[in-house]
């Protein structure tokens, strides 16, 4: 004898914002900011666009708690790796050597706030230019502690490499590649500090 089982009764399962904001995540990290719709985001998280726009307000609002969950899983752990007992030319060219080896992981390749920043989207955009920014700043910091004359352009260029390498990552270049030119950035980072003065 067949019999149909009947679904289970009682409410359906409650949607859970905090739960949708690593497939978001992988959307913008694999397509990009502008190439995902709320359309997109909805059917990736089985639900209607009413739900999205209660539990985020706007794409835009869904990308800040994206770049949120970023600076907890997926981000450089600058904090780690500047260390205040280590040398800064060591600490700077392993950040470099993290950054390729990250922006290698993921098939789309680079960086999920340093691609943000260019993105179509003000308030996207300024939500990762604040990421961005920040970051810097822990660098700046880092390197004005015994090298106040350079820390300012030391700091310009380490963000300018890690640009690059974002970019390269996305453009399809290999971990290898990335890693190479992460040490050749080091060598001159290492040159700069070494002679004391600014690159």
């Amino acid at each position: 004898m067949t019999t149909n089982i009947s679904k289970s009764r009682g409410r359906p399962r409650r949607f859970d914002p905090d739960a949708a904001v690593p497939i978001a995540q992988h959307l913008f990290h694999a397509r990009g900011y502008d190439a995902v719709s709320v359309a997109d985001v909805t059917e990736a998280l089985g639900i209607n666009p009413p739900s999205f726009y209660a539990a985020f307000g706007s794409k835009a609002g869904l990308y800040a708690r994206v770049l949120d969950n970023w600076a907890q899983t997926g981000a450089i752990p600058l904090a780690a790796i500047l260390r205040p007992d280590r040398p800064v030319a060591e600490a700077l060219v392993e950040v470099l050597q993290e950054a390729a080896r990250r922006y290698a992981i993921d098939p789309a390749g680079g960086c999920l706030v340093l691609e943000g920043t260019r993105c179509n989207d003000t308030e996207a955009r300024d939500s990762a230019l604040a990421c961005n920014i920040a970051a810097e700043a822990v660098i700046r910091d880092y390197i004005a502690a015994r090298y106040p004359q350079a820390a300012e352009r030391v700091t310009d260029y380490v963000s300018t490499v890690m640009s690059g390498l974002s970019a390269k990552a996305r453009n399809g270049h290999d971990r290898e590649q990335l890693l190479a030119t992460a040490r050749m950035a080091g060598a001159v980072i290492e040159q700069a500090l070494s002679d004391g003065v600014a690159i």
